[in-house]
């Protein structure tokens, strides 16, 4: 059973008989001394798509489902569906659109390193890799001496995700984006 401090964006949790993915994850430390850290948590009901919102002190042990974790990689996308491969048994699992929601982003084609959640022989949840390499595909042009810790300027990737990176940069680069918080981490 993880603590609620060790609760990460898309872990499948079991509350009440239910199973619940984490959507969203918001962390409050109160001011006072001795107090505890307080984790406000954003479940989404995997069967009925309902809201959830629960607020857990930081040694709060939650239930994780019993689900079989397998590493995926990221295959292709479709009208309806992102369809991932398990690279042991070659078996084939797809999610929905709107399941994968804001990951989406990290999503390049051939993507390895998932993490998928196999629950009754369905993929009900992933977690993503700590960092993702991406191509920039649009960005203002590059300047010539600019430091590493100059301004920023807005990158659209490959994957259409916008992020901030360094005025160096160029189009055509590849780069890390942390996929925990979305921002610049380094070159490729």
């Amino acid at each position: 059973m993880p603590k609620a401090a060790d609760l990460k964006r898309g872990t499948i949790v079991e509350i009440d008989d239910q199973l619940y993915k984490v959507r969203n994850i918001d962390v409050r430390s109160p001011s006072s001394r001795g107090a505890n850290t307080l984790y406000k948590v954003t479940f989404m009901n995997i069967q009925k798509k309902q809201k959830l919102e629960e607020t857990f002190g930081g040694t709060d042990f939650i239930k994780e489902a019993d689900t079989m974790r397998k590493t995926l990689q990221f295959l292709y996308k479709d009208d309806q569906f992102y369809t991932f491969m398990d690279n042991d048994d070659y078996n084939q699992y797809t999610m929905t659109i709107d399941d994968v929601d804001k990951d989406a982003g990290y999503l390049p084609d051939g993507q390895e390193g998932i993490s998928g959640m196999i629950y009754e022989d369905n993929l009900i949840g992933m977690e993503l890799p700590a960092s993702v390499a991406l191509k920039i595909v649009k960005t203002d042009p590059a300047i010539k001496g600019a430091s590493a810790s100059a301004r920023t300027k807005p990158a659209e990737l490959e994957t259409g995700l916008i992020v901030q990176v360094p005025e160096y940069l160029a189009e055509g680069e590849v780069i890390k984006v942390l996929t925990t918080t979305g921002k610049f981490a380094s070159r490729a």
